[in-house]
């Protein structure tokens, strides 16, 4: 084992520890903590009944439990470990650091002690299917590849297992990054606009969050910005090492673009290699021509051309990512539940039909703004089933549209997600297309955009 992780091991030994959030991803922490001597408490905002098994398996797993609506306050712990979600200016952490309590997150302490090279991807839309495209590029070339982060799965758990011949392929989101003080080895953004909200005090936070993606590489980094998206490119001034640029638009002098004759090509100083057709990629729509765009900006040199043209048509996607559910009378039903913002939706589902879709959306308020959703609707949707808290929003921002008239498209409200289903399956017909694109996050009536999707998907398959 590295002898910097030996280290870290060794110092904790005898320390308290406090896992904030009693979900699947802590749970191996508390096994992996407690192998070296540190005592867990795992806490967590809910009551044991409502936490299930997994309150069960932290105590089975050594730790003790500090539960409900207090179980942050005054904790008596020397080391704080805080899960992404929490505000990270929280009254309660703040008071911790004042009392010289350790804050930190899992994320933040894998960087320091993660012995391989780091490849991470960042973004509000698109971040998901690049890190997945990455890795399986990298695995493809021969690599061992420890995919994580805000994909779903903890780092720091397998770090006793990482060589330095490895690959780190993470997700970031900007809850992670925002207190993040060590950029990775190549870092990625492949777009920003408003997101999260509700979490982040104002969007100048948010961006600032998801700068320290590339804000501490040294001259060895390699940062991989979209030409295309203007928050994104703006990271430009703040490269310390090399940059690459990608775009759908036009050339650039480093790094992968589209030309016009729809090739995907790579401009590494100068020398340009054509790698395959854009219309290989087995994953539809232009977002996942950009998200390639990103992939192969970020591996170039690690995997070769070859590679990457055979993942591209190889890969099928990310589950709940324009994922075909069935096709039933004709119909065909689309879950896309990952799309969790109104840009998301609008550069996902929205672009990739020639024909009008039925668009099944709403869900969580994050507090931004739906005008963009709203001016491509009836442009693209026949009928527009609603629910959740956001239903309003899209509505009012669909009728303020200029190419919006009475009709177009067909405006349906409903109370959830089995009368959406129902309502779709009532005004669909041959040759229809019905997406659940909710353009908002899934929190008002589920734990997260995966329990949404996996729900959508059983009703459309028990019809």
């Amino acid at each position: 084992m590295d002898n910097k992780i030996m280290s870290f091991f060794e110092s904790i030994n005898g320390k308290t520890i406090a896992l904030c959030g009693i979900g699947g991803s802590n749970l191996p922490l508390i096994k992996l903590f407690g192998k070296y001597g540190a005592k867990v408490i795992a806490c967590d905002k809910r009551e044991k009944e409502a936490l299930g098994e997994n309150a069960d398996l932290a105590q089975e797993y050594g730790a003790s439990l500090r539960l409900g609506e207090d179980y942050l306050r005054d904790l008596d712990a020397d080391i704080i470990f805080r899960t992404p979600g929490m505000k990270y200016y929280m009254e309660e952490l703040c008071a911790a650091r004042n009392k010289g309590i350790v804050v930190t997150s899992e994320m933040e302490v894998f960087f320091d002690l993660c012995p391989c090279k780091i490849i991470a991807v960042t973004g509000s839309d698109g971040k998901t299917t690049t890190t997945t495209i990455i890795s399986e590029i990298l695995k493809a070339q021969g690599y061992t590849v420890h995919l994580g982060g805000n994909i779903g799965r903890p780092l720091l758990p397998d770090i006793e297992a990482i060589s330095s011949e490895d690959v780190a392929v993470v997700e970031l989101s900007s809850f992670q990054l925002i207190s993040m003080r060590k950029s990775p080895d190549i870092a990625v953004v492949t777009n920003l606009a408003p997101n999260h909200l509700d979490i982040h005090k104002d969007m100048q936070e948010y961006i600032d969050s998801k700068k320290n993606i590339v804000l501490h590489q040294n001259a060895f980094g390699r940062a991989v910005l979209n030409l295309d998206n203007d928050i994104s490119y703006s990271f430009k001034d703040d490269i310390r090492g090399r940059m690459y640029l990608f775009s759908r638009k036009q050339p650039v002098a480093n790094g992968a673009y589209l030309s016009d004759n729809g090739m995907i090509c790579m401009n590494e100083y100068g020398k340009v290699t054509e790698i395959m057709k854009a219309e290989d990629i087995k994953i539809p729509g232009l977002h996942n021509i950009e998200n390639y765009l990103a992939a192969i900006s970020a591996v170039w040199g690690m995997a070769d051309a070859d590679t990457i043209k055979s993942v591209a048509e190889n890969f099928g996607g990310v589950e709940h990512r324009a994922e075909l559910v069935r096709v039933l009378d004709g119909v065909r039903y689309y879950n896309d539940a990952i799309g969790t913002s109104p840009t998301r939706t609008v550069k996902g589902m929205l672009s990739l039909f020639d024909q009008k879709i039925i668009l099944i959306s709403g869900g969580y308020d994050k507090k931004i703004p739906y005008d963009e959703m709203g001016r491509v609707v009836p442009e693209k949707v026949k009928t527009l089933i609603l629910f959740g808290a956001t239903a309003d929003k899209i509505e009012a921002a669909t009728k303020a549209a200029p190419s919006y008239k009475e009709g177009n498209p067909v405006i349906i409200r409903v109370n959830n997600m089995e009368e959406a289903v129902a309502a779709a399956r009532e005004n669909a017909e041959d040759g229809d297309i019905v997406s659940m694109s909710p353009a908002s996050a899934s929190f008002d009536m589920y734990k997260n955009f995966a329990e949404k999707g996996l729900h959508f998907k059983k009703i459309v398959n028990e019809l």
